[in-house]
């Protein structure tokens, strides 16, 4: 008896913990800064962090009340209905609700490359097929509705990332517009806005409403999450907000409780924490813009809570790096072995990635001059 055939399957590569890295290295934790995940330097919103505490006793439970007061409290917040709000085991929970909402066998979705991982192995998952967009590094990595248009043949969910993961370019409500709006009836174009809270760009959920002088669309659906600003990456809790067409889809494709008691007792005391978010995003927009100025290596503008360095050989960068204490993220998963992704971190820490960074090229100087020239 064997598993059905996963030989397109791709396992998702996950940043390496600091507790993983030390063991590895026969170590102390303590002499690391994990700056490779995206996480968030001051940690989860104090107020989620009491509510945790709050809520132990009573995860013997099923989360109804609190499932259901999560999610009207998100639909507060960006004035849907609450029907349109999909919670979810993370960002990645409320993109397999959309595939299986979505997806018939032999369909396939659109993805940028690179990318998140997860568009496509969500889809493969759901007997789907993957086709890709490509996002080119001597162009920003700008996503461009002629990027993805010129791409597409009649896939039934384009992704769109906004802010982009790993580069930070975002996309205007205008060419997601026209991306809706130059697509099939069927295809639904999905807008990742996972680091949503650090860009100076507008939510498409404006799209979904017609706010702003938008038409409502109902091809569009919007994903978010608590893990980043709200710093609740461990509790793992998501949502999608979808058009009202699609409400009762919900109920048909989420797993039984789809948030855990603890998430969303967490994630209701973190929405309503305007000054924990607030100085997040302050830290990461203080962060990205020392980074740029700093690192002896190009580095792309970002509106995440991270920046992307082309450093030569990722690899080799990291593995110093990480010798050195810095924990970053070697992008060769994305298709980028000649760049790392540097998470935002607090003003230390963001001082210590920069000059372990910079030492580190410049202890690979020659090299990284051969692989220029080679290129």
């Amino acid at each position: 008896m064997q598993p059905r055939d996963l030989s397109d399957h791709v396992a998702y590569e996950a940043g390496r913990g600091i507790e993983e890295v030390a063991r590895e290295l026969g170590r102390d934790p303590s002499e690391f800064v994990k700056l490779a995940s995206n996480e968030n330097p001051h940690g989860p919103s104090p107020a989620a962090a009491d509510a945790v505490r709050e809520a132990a006793g009573s995860v013997s439970s099923y989360p109804k009340s609190a499932h259901t007061d999560l999610t009207d409290a998100v639909a507060d917040r960006w004035s849907v209905d609450s029907a349109q709000v999909w919670l979810a085991n993370g960002g990645d929970g409320a993109i397999d609700y959309l595939s299986r909402a979505t997806l018939e066998p032999g369909d396939d979705v659109l993805v940028p490359s690179p990318g998140f991982a997860y568009y496509g192995m969500s889809a493969r998952f759901h007997h789907g097929g993957v086709r890709e967009y490509d996002l080119e590094r001597d162009a920003d990595f700008a996503q461009t509705p002629e990027t993805v248009l010129s791409a597409y043949d009649g896939e039934r969910i384009v992704y769109l990332t906004s802010p982009h993961n790993p580069s930070g370019s975002t996309i205007e409500l205008a060419d997601v517009e026209r991306i809706a709006a130059e697509t099939d009836a069927e295809t639904l174009v999905v807008v990742d806005e996972a680091y949503g809270e650090f860009a100076d760009v507008d939510s498409a959920v404006s799209l979904l409403e017609g706010r702003d002088g938008f038409e409502a669309r109902d091809d569009i659906a919007v994903l978010r999450t608590f893990s980043k600003a709200y710093g609740l990456a461990g509790v793992r809790l998501g949502y999608a907000i979808v058009p009202g067409e699609w409400a009762d889809a919900y109920a048909r494709v989420n797993t039984p409780f789809a948030a855990s008691e603890i998430a969303c007792r967490a994630g209701l005391a973190a929405i309503d924490d305007d000054e924990h978010v607030e100085r997040t995003v302050e830290t990461a927009r203080d962060s990205r813009e020392y980074m740029r100025e700093r690192i002896d290596a190009r580095v792309w503008p970002s509106e995440g809570n991270f920046v992307l360095a082309a450093v030569g050989d990722a690899t080799a960068v990291a593995e110093a790096c990480q010798e050195r204490g810095v924990i970053v993220r070697d992008c060769s998963s994305f298709g980028l072995p000649g760049c790392i992704r540097i998470t935002c971190g607090t003003e230390s820490e963001t001082e210590r990635a920069v000059e372990t960074v910079n030492a580190v090229l410049e202890e690979l100087a020659p090299e990284r001059e051969r692989e220029v020239t080679d290129a």
